[in-house]
């Protein structure tokens, strides 16, 4: 997994932070110094943070489950939804909807609404339908895809939230806290990183510093689905391997199975045929060999 350098961290203006009186005292611990009244971010704590953060969300996509990117600041609305999109996760980049993830069921009957008026919209009843009518229906699909367009496809609740400003999103960090959800966030000088899980000290006001943290996760999501499709086509490989060795045993333990039978079987016939003989034999028992009779000879005595 590629890693992000120290250099490539300050280039991106990750180190900026918010005013010192706006500041939040949990975040001390990642403040390096204060310059012209800004806290300056300790970089070295970032570069740790993001690679613990990295590595703990690539175990996550490797296992197969969802992580939901929540990013409803204007400078992170579209360069979010760009980039997520390349490794097909959910986000929300409008409005959080209150009780997504504590009421989630209904959510999801939104989203099957979102759906029946896509199929309405393919039937003959939509046609006859007046003017008016088919405003309203174009009008509240458009607010559905607008809203809940980007979970559409999300059948459960995810396994983690990646959230850009917990400041602004407060309510989705309450709702995953409430469900035990790990959340990784960006966490500036004025949040308090401690209602997070994995906190990354970083400035989440400049796009740059956004653009940079965020393709780094996505990155190290990236990787994670690309680690699961392999370890799957290793064990589809071993899996066919193995059904190939075990059909192979089969088929010789087949022919080993025909090979005895038929030796059985020529063993009973070769039975049979000397059982055959032997009968004949006692039903025709040998004649005797006639004897043959012997001429007697006389004898004369001689004078």
């Amino acid at each position: 997994m590629a890693k992000v350098n120290f250099q490539e961290l300050l280039d991106a203006g990750v180190h900026f932070g918010h005013l010192k009186r706006k500041w939040n005292p949990n975040m001390a611990p990642y403040i390096f110094m204060e310059r012209n009244g800004i806290h300056i971010i300790d970089l070295y704590k970032t570069e740790a943070k993001l690679e613990e953060a990295s590595n703990a969300i690539k175990q996550i996509a490797k296992s197969g489950r969802r992580v939901l990117f929540v990013a409803t600041k204007k400078q992170a609305k579209e360069l979010v939804s760009q980039t997520v999109k390349k490794v097909n996760m959910p986000y929300v980049t409008e409005r959080w909807p209150g009780g997504m993830l504590t009421n989630f069921s209904t959510i999801r009957k939104a989203v099957r609404k979102m759906s029946s008026i896509d199929k309405m919209m393919t039937q003959n009843t939509y046609l006859k339908l007046s003017k008016r009518e088919k405003l309203q229906i174009t009008r509240e699909r458009a607010k559905l895809e607008k809203n809940l367009g980007s979970i559409s496809d999300m059948s459960r609740i995810p396994a983690a939230l990646f959230i850009v400003d917990i400041n602004k999103e407060k309510i989705a960090v309450a709702e995953a806290r409430k469900l035990n959800i790990p959340v990784f966030a960006m966490v500036d000088t004025n949040t308090d990183p401690t209602l997070v899980d994995f906190a990354i000290p970083a400035n989440d006001d400049a796009s740059k510093s956004i653009a940079l943290i965020v393709g780094t996760i996505v990155n190290a999501i990236a990787e994670g689905l690309n680690e699961r499709r392999m370890a799957r086509e290793k064990q589809d490989a071993e899996d066919k391997e193995a059904e190939i060795e075990a059909q192979e045993i089969k088929d010789k333990s087949e022919a080993l199975k025909q090979a005895e039978e038929q030796a059985d079987a020529e063993a009973e016939k070769g039975g049979k045929d000397d059982t055959k003989v032997q009968k004949l034999r006692d039903e025709k028992p040998e004649t005797a060999r006639p004897r043959r009779t012997r001429k007697t000879v006389s004898k004369t005595k001689k004078n």
